[in-house]
């Protein structure tokens, strides 16, 4: 099923690279031209992400109050969503539309020999992978950085894909939530991609980070400016 998903997307790559003549603003391009195809589905999740967040005081209220007795609070909460009009499955349905994309994505920028240079005139080993300060974009920074301190690569890509995650989790999480998992995850996630990235081909942890980059923008749009305006 990924592979019906991938081929057309490495199709796509491959029709950049030949206007740009460069794997890694190639990477960039591909990168926001599928953020935008899948904004409409990115903008449904973050409305709901708004939803949830102006609810949650209410929800933690309740939480609170009827804590000793579960069938009571779903009772609640139940009532609670049907009078905001807010349904909770609603921001994980875009979501999981958008997983099967988003691992043919990942399997397009993995692996362009299998999907963006194939059947094509110019074969993958014939392209020029280095990229800003990568030597081969195919590599993970650890091996392919040029900048160095002593024989350890400066962690830059590892460092960026880090911190915009944590930036992504602070800015969809409610003001005043104290859920410890999702703490946890906020402070965990970041740290786990930061070390994928460092060890992932860098051409992975390039496209981690546009894409990180993008949705950033979206939900400050999104979270920020929209209620914003609207108060005023």
């Amino acid at each position: 099923m990924l592979d019906v998903i991938a081929r057309p997307m490495g199709a796509l790559m491959y029709w950049i690279f030949t206007v740009v003549n460069s794997y890694g603003l190639a990477i960039i391009i591909f990168t926001v031209l599928t953020k935008i195809l899948m904004l409409p589905l990115n903008v449904k999740q973050t409305e709901s992400t708004k939803k949830m967040n102006a609810i949650n005081p209410k929800m933690k209220a309740l939480q609170e109050k009827y804590k000793n007795d579960k069938e009571k609070l779903n009772q609640k909460l139940m009532e609670l969503y049907k009078e905001e009009n807010y349904n909770p499955a609603s921001g994980c349905l875009p979501m999981l539309i958008q997983m099967p994309i988003i691992f043919a994505l990942f399997y397009v920028v993995r692996d362009p020999a299998k999907y963006v240079f194939v059947n094509t005139p110019m074969s993958f080993a014939e392209v020029a992978k280095n990229f800003l300060w990568l030597k081969d974009l195919t590599l993970s920074e650890s091996l392919t950085s040029a900048l160095a301190i002593g024989t350890l690569a400066v962690p830059i890509l590892a460092i960026l894909s880090g911190v915009t995650t944590y930036i992504q989790f602070k800015m969809t999480m409610p003001k005043g939530n104290k859920d410890q998992t999702q703490k946890m995850m906020s402070t965990m996630m970041p740290v786990f991609i930061g070390w994928m990235s460092y060890t992932f081909p860098s051409g992975l942890a390039i496209y981690w980070i546009v894409g990180n980059i993008f949705t950033i923008i979206q939900q400050y749009f999104m979270l920020k400016l929209i209620p914003a305006k609207k108060e005023a």
